[in-house]
């Protein structure tokens, strides 16, 4: 008989620190049956926590991510609709070739300038207070007002916004996440409609409306919900997330926030390890077992749910030395932080983007950040992966 790990049953210690969890966990074998918290579902679920198995697992598509096919909807799906993170090929497939027409890395790029001018207004109202939490000042507005004009979102509607998609991301109970997603899709039809009724506009989600395949496919209204949904909650709760860890680890590693100040040229670097080192999604979303399947010597069966361990893998030392240390000189390539495989996310390149233009100005511009004392409780639950504040000074 399998022993089960109980993740809810670890208390404050392994939601403030997972990682010894993880390396013990890794040591003994790179697979292991365990028990989620209650704020990922409290269910029985595989668990991937070795680099190799979980990249490869991350790939491979005999783990699915549309639960329909063994009879489990969930309830993004339920009450927002087929997404690209519900959805396997050939579906996932056309949906994503649908986005990936509007959502170009040239249209990317060209957020830029914009990111930057959201970013130095931000610091011109921070800065003068001497210290602030960076999450409620800096790490928050930056992406969700990002990705709120991406998407056309009215800028009235934002505070109500925020408040529905940190109660989907990080729910007190299933009744809150319920209550959290009937919202969130009644918002989101709202906006596609009054899009639709407002005729041709230049933001995303107008373009998503209108796009059209060669052989004249297109989003339906429950998949433009799905695709606004990923867009606007993964688009902006990921990157909070990540640009705080990312601060937060150069804060507690002085010598790395120097070497970075001496030279910003190690900038790119800083935020692939910040990535690799404790990167803003601790474990991918729920996958299945689409036929029975082997991995690293264990048998997992037909319908039984698989995590795969994200920050687990890229703490492991067979694939980087040293795991536990935060080295912005490191090599960090093939870290998993954003997914491998058909499902890599979508958001990568505007979340680097982000994260570099923000840690650059801020460094620049409060050379002597530091922080205000200890952060705010980290996230419950093993999905996201981030504190809840963190004050700092300069």
């Amino acid at each position: 008989m399998t022993n089960i790990v109980d993740l809810g049953e670890l208390g404050e210690g392994f939601r403030r620190d997972p990682h010894p969890v993880y390396a013990q966990l890794r040591a003994h074998r790179p697979v292991h049956r365990v028990r989620l918290p209650e704020e990922d579902g409290g269910q029985e679920s595989w668990l991937i926590v070795g680099y190799e198995e979980a990249r490869a697992a991350l790939a491979d598509p005999r783990l699915a991510k549309d639960g329909t096919r063994i009879g489990f909807m969930s309830l993004d799906e339920e009450l927002i609709g087929k997404h690209l993170l519900s959805a396997d090929p050939p579906q996932h497939t056309r949906l994503r070739s649908l986005i990936t027409r509007a959502f170009t890395t040239r249209r990317v790029a060209e957020l830029q300038p914009r990111i930057q001018q959201i970013t130095d207004e931000l610091l011109d109202t921070m800065l003068p207070q001497g210290r602030a939490d960076l999450i409620e000042s800096f790490a928050y507005p930056l992406p969700i007002t990002v990705i709120c004009e991406l998407l056309g979102v009215p800028e009235i509607d934002r505070t109500e916004f925020r408040k529905i998609s940190n109660d989907v991301v990080v729910p007190t109970s299933a009744e809150s996440l319920r209550d959290a997603f009937v919202r969130l899709a009644d918002y989101l039809d709202d906006l596609i409609e009054s899009k639709r009724d407002a005729g041709p506009g230049t933001d995303l989600l107008s373009e998503l409306i209108r796009t059209t395949a060669e052989n004249g496919d297109r989003l339906s209204p429950d998949e433009l919900r799905g695709m606004a949904f990923v867009l606007l909650v993964a688009g902006h709760e990921t990157t909070v997330n990540l640009i705080t860890n990312a601060v937060h680890a150069l804060l507690t590693h002085p010598d790395q926030l120097a070497a970075l100040r001496a030279d910003m040229n190690l900038l790119d670097g800083t935020v692939e390890e910040a990535l690799r080192y404790e990167g803003p999604v601790e474990s991918a979303t729920d996958r299945f077992a689409a036929e029975p399947l082997e991995i690293a010597g264990v048998q997992i069966e037909k319908g039984e749910w698989v995590r795969i361990g994200l920050a687990a893998a890229d703490r492991d030392p067979g694939r980087f030395p040293t795991p536990d240390g935060f080295d912005i000189r490191r090599d960090s390539r093939g870290h998993v932080a954003f997914g491998h495989g058909i499902h890599h996310c979508l958001g990568a390149p505007l979340a680097r983007l982000e994260t570099r233009v923000a840690l650059r100005s801020l460094l620049e511009r409060a050379p002597g950040l530091a922080l205000d004392g200890q952060p705010g409780a980290w996230l419950p639950g093993v999905l996201m992966r981030g504190v809840r504040s963190l004050p700092v000074r300069w």
